[in-house]
């Protein structure tokens, strides 16, 4: 299911980088509908060689473009130099060829800016300072910094938890593996806001039709954990509470041994679009549902 948007974009040539991934391989599906879209997966285009950036966007000439390419949170930490790369000098480099042919640059950042303590904190919002706790996070930090210096019509997107059809991740197949029977395990003491794709790249489309650049926070409404995710998940495919429980094994964050610290509590609210008079997004759950039915 798709939001029917009521806000119009003016006809664009959009540059997306990373379509392969969740993020960039929905934004080219919904945008080339309306607008002209040049889809770029990694073969074609390395975002960390300044010189292919350059030579790709100066040809393209493009209005928008949208960065959706990044070194995940373990692999960062596994290597740092990559991450950096990548995460850092990448959209440094797009922003910086945005800016070069007068475009606009969406790039995507993450609740990993912040620490997530304590629990049950109020949501983060933009007048909290960021307080990384993984390479990851450090690194996604610097790049906002980054595009917003190279290219002052920036639209940073912090994100949070991201799900769709096209990604094998838990909170893309947990529906599925839950009403196929099969166990999955889940996190009980991790919380965050989750964002169905479909919802954020239709704020994305409110967003820049306002034109105010900056730093966003887009996610839908309310905060979970992976288990209470995974429950509603069991829930909205007909299980009762016994026997979605009786399919999720909960863990606790410590023995998932993972490479890279996880911030605890990171739910985040987005004080610019009540600004701007943007509506609220909906809840996580609406938007999980919606997800389950398409």
């Amino acid at each position: 299911m798709r939001l029917v948007s009521q806000f119009t974009v003016a006809f664009m040539k959009v540059l997306i980088t990373g379509a392969a991934g969740l993020i960039g391989s929905h934004a080219a599906r919904r945008l080339s509908g309306e607008h002209q879209v040049v889809a770029l997966k990694h073969p074609d285009l390395d975002i960390s060689d300044r010189e292919s950036v350059d030579c790709v966007i100066s040809d393209a000439q493009p209005s928008l473009v949208i960065n959706g390419v990044v070194i995940q949170v373990d692999e960062s930490e596994q290597n740092s130099a990559r991450a950096y790369a990548v995460n850092v000098e990448g959209p440094r480099n797009l922003a910086e060829a945005a800016h070069r042919v007068g475009a606009e640059f969406v790039h995507f950042s993450t609740q990993y800016a912040f620490d997530g303590e304590p629990v049950g904190r109020a949501p983060y919002t933009i007048e909290d300072q960021p307080r990384p706790i993984n390479l990851y996070g450090k690194t996604k930090v610097a790049s906002e910094r980054a595009a917003l210096d190279a290219c002052p019509r920036s639209y940073i997107i912090r994100t949070s938890w991201v799900y769709g059809s096209g990604k094998e991740s838990f909170l893309c197949t947990a529906h599925r593996d839950l009403r196929a029977g099969k166990r999955i395990c889940a996190i009980a003491d991790i919380w965050s806001s989750t964002t169905y794709v479909e919802d954020l790249i239709e704020r994305i489309l409110q967003i820049l039709e306002r034109r105010r650049y900056g730093i966003y926070h887009v996610v839908n409404e309310g905060v979970c954990s992976y288990y209470e995710f995974a429950l509603e998940a069991g829930r909205l495919v007909g299980l009762s509470r016994e026997g979605a429980d009786s399919l999720i094994e909960v863990l606790q964050e410590a023995e998932m041994k993972r490479v890279a610290a996880r911030p605890r509590y990171t739910p985040m609210r987005c004080l610019v679009s009540v600004e701007l008079g943007l509506p609220s997004m909906r809840s996580w759950q609406s938007a999980l549902a919606a997800y389950v039915q398409s």
